[in-house]
């Protein structure tokens, strides 16, 4: 949506009281009512177009060149929709033209709303302009891409961004759809789904940023209805103003069609990126997109997508952001230059410098019940869990009780429970981790053990038919000055495949390793002593 790259633009007038920003909507948009939705959500004062006409501006700002702008009195400045002018739109303006560049656009009378800047991130997009529309590329300068300096400018804010997604030690992997036809939701529209019941839920974290015009197409709640699926598995469907670029500066993979999003994040790092474009009418040969398409592996299957990460090699990706941008981080006050000497001012003392991104504020849907499929190993048990319903049964159904729909509770192998906040009653009443676990197996006689998560970080197990009960504790695993701890559930699962099996009960202490993924941990299993038994949960 072109709102958002004004939003990233206009902070380059901040803290000057000389100027007010007003905001208008050019007719004939499809997604008319979520940009004026967007822009009472900021605050931002709006014009009806009908009064915007009549009037004359000192400076009239627009990040797209379609709709009648000429009909707005003053000088314009025209800034980029997206990164590298790699698609065109089939059935408008001029065939095979990028949008963006296209002339039909762009050819204006001299005093019919004159652009005197179209503000460009990279020279070869001077030299397109000038081949397909010479008189416009005369107000043509290289600014930059003012989004992208914001991406730049907040690399070192990844570790928080993972943290507000739930990342932990996983692999996040971004989905990257733009919108129409040719898009990854319109020509893959399961893919989401398939990914998430296929990749391990404690090795892989699924995003998807999707097009806020695909998102205004369909609406937010028709979206998220047909993507309940992987939602309801944990992807992540960050906000398409400024968390989606915060989630491609936490993502470690990523998986595009053709839409120029990718661009930000190969900018960000040359990390791994496959495709899933198959050709079409959109994208244009020989654009930023179009070569880093040409030059990466190719999804054909979901079930090959780790095959498919795993075959990107260093290069592409860096390569492509290079001729999208002009990597320097100073568009902000390239653009704040040349505006302010069109509106004959002079700036504010104060540096301009880039907003960082906020984090991703929408926390995922954490499933509560999952598939966990165990393989017993020389060096220990392999542990994978699934999102519940999602793939083919496991080993045991592993569910979060108080959280998760009776009908899974009551047919869980292993059922647990997580200490709950502390109470406001005057007086409280709450259970022991032993009287939980009892009550558990009563309960719910189809369960075969029962525990209950320990305020301290270790667990107490129950298992049908055995007279103790045990302490189950994950040591955590240093990594090079890092630590990775493991959800106490998931060694929960991998102390109840011990305990179930047909090798005889531990009566000290034991150690299991529990294999997640390329990480070992190391579990400790004993007894629990009745003070851990007569713990409060």
């Amino acid at each position: 949506m072109a709102l958002y790259r004004l939003l990233d633009a206009l902070p380059i007038f901040a803290g000057d009281e000389r100027i007010t920003r007003l905001f208008t909507l050019v007719p004939g948009s499809d997604f008319g009512a979520d940009t004026l939705s967007a822009i009472d959500a900021h605050g931002g004062r709006t014009v009806p177009w009908s009064e915007a006409c009549g009037s004359t501006y000192d400076l009239v700002m627009a990040a797209s060149p379609k709709g009648d702008l000429r009909l707005l009195h003053g000088p314009h400045v025209l800034l980029p929709h997206g990164a590298g002018f790699n698609k065109s739109i089939p059935g408008e303006g001029s065939a095979d033209s990028a949008s963006g560049l296209d002339p039909t656009y762009l050819r204006r009378a001299h005093d019919d709303g004159p652009i005197a800047l179209h503000a460009l991130a990279h020279p070869d997009q001077v030299t397109r302009l000038a081949a397909t529309n010479p008189r416009a590329a005369r107000h043509a300068k290289v600014i930059g891409d003012l989004t992208l300096d914001r991406v730049l400018a907040s690399l070192s804010l990844r570790d928080g961004y993972r943290a507000a997604l739930g990342t932990g030690a996983r692999e996040l992997l971004i989905l990257v759809s733009t919108w129409g036809p040719e898009s990854l939701i319109r020509q893959h529209p399961g893919l989401p789904a398939r990914l998430a019941a296929l990749l391990p839920y404690d090795e892989y974290q699924l995003a998807l940023v999707i097009h806020p015009n695909e998102r205004s197409l369909l609406g937010t709640y028709d979206l998220t209805e047909r993507l309940a699926p992987a939602l309801d598995a944990g992807m992540v469907l960050p906000d398409p103003h400024e968390e989606w670029a915060s989630a491609l500066i936490a993502a470690d993979a990523l998986v595009t069609d053709h839409g120029s999003a990718a661009l930000y994040y190969c900018a960000a790092g040359d990390r791994p990126v496959a495709s899933v474009h198959r050709g079409g009418g959109e994208l244009i040969p020989g654009s930023p997109m179009g070569v880093l398409l040409d030059r990466i592996p190719q999804l054909g299957r979901a079930e090959d997508i780790t095959d498919a990460l795993e075959a990107y090699r260093p290069g592409p990706g860096h390569a492509a952001a290079e001729a999208a941008f002009t990597l320097d981080g100073e568009a902000a006050e390239r653009l704040r230059t040349e505006v302010y000497t069109l509106l004959g001012l002079t700036p504010r003392p104060h540096d301009v410098t880039p907003r960082l991104l906020p984090p991703p504020a929408p926390a995922p849907r954490v499933p509560t019940a999952f598939d966990v499929h165990v393989v017993t190993a020389a060096d220990g048990l392999r542990i994978t869990r699934h999102p519940a319903g999602t793939g083919l049964p496991g080993h045991h159904l592993a569910v979060e009780y108080g959280t998760a729909p009776e009908q899974l509770t009551r047919s869980a192998g292993l059922l647990y429970r997580r200490s709950l906040p502390r109470s406001a009653a005057p007086v409280d009443l709450a259970w022991t981790a032993d009287g939980w676990t009892r009550h558990a197996l009563s309960a719910y006689p189809g369960c075969r053990s029962a525990g209950a998560l320990l305020r301290s970080g270790a667990c107490l197990l129950r298992v049908r038919g055995h007279e103790q009960s045990y302490v189950v504790q994950a040591e955590p695993r240093p990594e090079g000055g890092l630590t990775a701890q493991l959800d106490p559930a998931i060694a929960l699962s991998a102390a109840h495949a011990r305990l179930i099996s047909p090798q005889p009960a531990p009566d000290g202490r034991t150690a299991l390793n529990c294999l997640i993924g390329e990480r070992t941990f190391r579990i400790a299993l004993r007894p629990a002593t009745d003070t851990e038994a007569t713990q409060v949960i």
